[in-house]
Order: structure tokens, then sequence, then C-alpha cells
């Protein structure tokens, strides 16, 4: 069966349809208590090149069933109406698809970064390895 619809005319679908930011627009929230940063890549990703501080980690593979209360690995954090769930991947095109789903599941307050965290390393913005974020995850837990 031929495919009738590539991944490049979804993804500009869904950058039709979801609100996208600039590396700069994210790095001046990004200590904003309203704003909760979301690293969809897979963890190969993030063992090779760190995240950003703070990042909630949220492989692709399982949003969907992180943000849905009715799933068994639900994760309370997106039930949080007074936050706005920006997310990113590598380039941009996962993050776009993912932010067109989770609006398409009903959620509002979400967007997404404009080229990834490529963009984010190349305008030299804030980065922490992997080990650094979960040393920075753990210790935001213990206080």
């Amino acid at each position: 069966m031929p495919i009738t619809k590539g991944f490049r005319a979804l993804v500009d679908e869904a950058m039709a349809q979801v609100a996208t930011y600039s590396v700069d627009e994210v790095r001046a929230r990004l200590h904003d208590p309203k704003v909760q940063i979301v690293d969809i890549r897979d963890v190969r990703e993030l063992e090779r090149e760190g995240t950003v501080p703070g990042a909630l980690l949220a492989p692709r593979g399982m949003l969907e069933f992180w943000v849905d209360p009715e799933s068994p690995y639900f994760k309370p954090v997106f039930a949080d109406e007074g936050k706005e769930f920006i997310l990113f991947c590598g380039a941009g095109w996962r993050s776009a698809l993912a932010t067109k789903t989770l609006k398409d599941m009903g959620m509002t307050n979400v967007a997404h970064i404009d080229g990834g965290f490529a963009a984010w390393k190349k305008a030299d913005a804030p980065m922490v390895t992997l080990e650094q974020h979960k040393a920075e995850s753990a210790s935001r837990k213990g206080s």
C-alpha cells in the first residue's frame, strides 16, 4: 500500500494548528513556574546530548498515556491546567506532531519549540547532561 500522505505533510499540518515558540521566547520563560518544558526525545538522545534544565522527560511513545487520566500510566503533572506545557524534540517535527495530538486530546495549554533541541543548542541556550538532570530532579524531590 503506497503512502498517501508523507511525514512532511503531517508535520506541516500540525505546525499550522499548534502554538510554536522560538528558542528565545522559551529561554525567557525558562524559570517561569507556569511553564513546564517537556523533552519528548528518546533516552539515547538524552544520553548523547543532554537536555534543558528543569525539563520533564516524557518519551514520545508514552506521552498520550501519561497525559490521559484514564490511563494506568497517567502522570499527575499533566493535569495542572495552570501550566503551559512546551514540548521539544530533536528538530521540531516530533514535537509538532505530539503537540497536535495533545490538542486533539483536549489540552489547550500546550505548545512546542521551533527547531527543537538542535535550535536550542545552536542558540547556546542552557543545557545539562542527563546525569546533571537526574541529580537536579533528585534534589528537588528531596527538598
